[in-house]
């Protein structure tokens, strides 16, 4: 059942009437697209939607409109191996072979092993990685878990563009998606990233949020609590020495394109129905995707890299629904609490 989470980070559940009233109202507002895009205006797509903006149908309407215009623009189920292979040459992201224990899609992802100058390039990848951890979601599942490894990642490899486009995809197109992200073996400058975070989010995203060290016994029980050990790779302390290898990942994703094509091949899709939604016209495709100002979710990770850097990022409500998620330790908790409120505790124990 799915819940609302009230500005003091309790929750109520949301009746199940209530629910399918929420819907119903969502679909009068979107018109006959919400019947002509089954995928994007689905009961369980419509939940989602509502649930990134706190079951409030007006902002979630605007969010499900922004993101139908950009199915037509960006077209990510036309995208197919051969459009991106480049950029998933070094392994940097891929979806692993594996589920965590909850059934969840895993995506790793290697920020230090950037090969590419291409923003479009980079972000075309992302999608492609994020629609396929969608397809092979376990049964039940809606959401995907992110190991991120930092072995190799210098600050300075981070590009603006991407971090921008990024966030605003992730929290206008996919939201609800992402469940979990870990951070292994991060650079210390993360732990005060998310010092800084922490007092804007809510409770049940900093109750996700760890950090995990490949020397601290506390992340290893994490791990284990989180995954089989014996199919987690052996760079997040598994037992699975396979890897990733180029051209067998190749291989797997060309199938699903082709599996992807036959499931298409039979029914419309957003990219190809150039339709208005109940009397309004499409957003201006120029335009960037707006976020309600005063939804606390929309503080992002990734626009606290952007001040860091020291580029004039957007305002942090602007960015919304990434959850980074880690497994802090011991030793490393106490210095990240330096500098932070008294009353504020570790997030150790919370997990």
């Amino acid at each position: 059942m799915s819940r609302r989470f009230q500005r003091n980070g309790s929750e109520k559940i949301l009746p199940q009437d209530e629910q399918q009233s929420l819907i119903k109202e969502i679909k009068k507002q979107i018109g006959p697209a919400a019947d002509k895009l089954p995928a994007l205006f689905s009961d369980e797509s419509i939940l989602r939607f509502l649930r990134a903006r706190n079951w409030n149908t007006k902002k979630a309407t605007k969010m499900m409109k922004d993101a139908y215009k950009w199915q037509l623009e960006f077209k990510p189920e036309k995208i197919r191996w051969e459009d991106i292979a480049y950029e998933a040459e070094t392994g940097k992201v891929y979806r692993a072979d594996y589920f965590d224990r909850l059934g969840r899609s895993v995506v790793v992802m290697r920020p230090g092993y950037q090969n590419s100058t291409s923003n479009e390039g980079q972000i075309k990848y992302l999608v492609y990685s994020l629609e396929k951890a969608i397809m092979n979601m376990g049964s039940g599942q809606d959401q995907m878990v992110w190991l991120v490894d930092f072995q190799g990642y210098a600050l300075s490899k981070l590009s603006l563009k991407v971090t921008k486009d990024t966030a605003r995809i992730l929290q206008n197109c996919y939201p609800e998606r992402l469940g979990l992200a870990i951070l292994y073996n991060p650079p210390k400058v993360f732990e005060t990233f998310y010092a800084m975070v922490k007092p804007f989010l809510e409770q049940k995203t900093y109750k996700k949020v760890k950090f995990a060290y490949s020397n601290d016994p506390q992340s290893r029980k994490v791990m284990e609590s989180i995954f089989d050990m014996d199919k987690l790779e052996s760079a997040f302390g598994g037992k699975n020495t396979a890897g990733f290898d180029y051209k067998t990942y190749a291989q797997k994703m060309k199938e699903e394109d082709k599996k992807m094509s036959d499931l298409n091949s039979g029914c419309p899709h957003p990219s190809d129905m150039p339709v208005l939604l109940h009397g309004h016209s499409l957003p201006s495709i120029d335009g960037e995707f707006e976020a309600p100002e005063d939804d606390p979710q929309m503080l992002s990770h990734l626009d606290v890299i952007n001040e860091i850097n020291g580029a004039e990022s957007e305002s942090t409500k602007d960015v919304a629904n990434v959850e980074i998620v880690a497994a802090e330790n011991g030793h490393r908790k106490d210095a990240v609490a330096e500098g932070k409120n008294k009353k504020d505790t570790s997030i150790q124990g919370r997990t």
